[in-house]
């Protein structure tokens, strides 16, 4: 693998009003901004909106479908905007830095209309 190298993008189902429902179960984060259509359009962003943790995890299992998950050294994300219900998210990846031991690589969520819903970075031992 050399620096530049680009993963298998990783392509997500369209997000649901109900799959939002059923993560904020899972992760137990029941704010009402990402299940009750009402009380988001009062707080002004327009309809729910998805859990940002949730599109960090597809980032998660993009990883893993690239990478056994025990060569995974570090990981850190970013929220860059909001995910709405409707939007089809795609994971992309690549190498951005090669040492002898380990490849830094960069990963990015995104929608249809290529705008970056969740930025990672993470480090992977060869």
């Amino acid at each position: 693998m050399n620096v530049g190298n680009q993963f298998m993008p990783l392509h997500k189902e369209e997000i649901t009003h109900t799959q939002l429902v059923r993560y904020a179960g899972a992760s137990g984060d029941f704010n009402p901004i990402h299940t009750v259509v009402p009380f988001a359009e009062k707080a002004g962003l327009g309809g729910v909106i998805a859990h940002g943790m949730m599109i960090m995890g597809f980032i998660g299992q993009a990883i893993g479908t690239w990478f056994s998950p025990d060569q995974l050294n570090t990981f850190s994300a970013r929220f860059r905007s909001m995910t709405k219900p409707g939007e089809k998210i795609t994971v992309k990846g690549s190498v951005i830095n090669e040492t002898a031991n380990t490849w830094v690589c960069e990963a990015f969520a995104v929608n249809e209309n290529d705008e970056v819903k969740v930025s990672a970075v993470f480090e992977i031992s060869k």
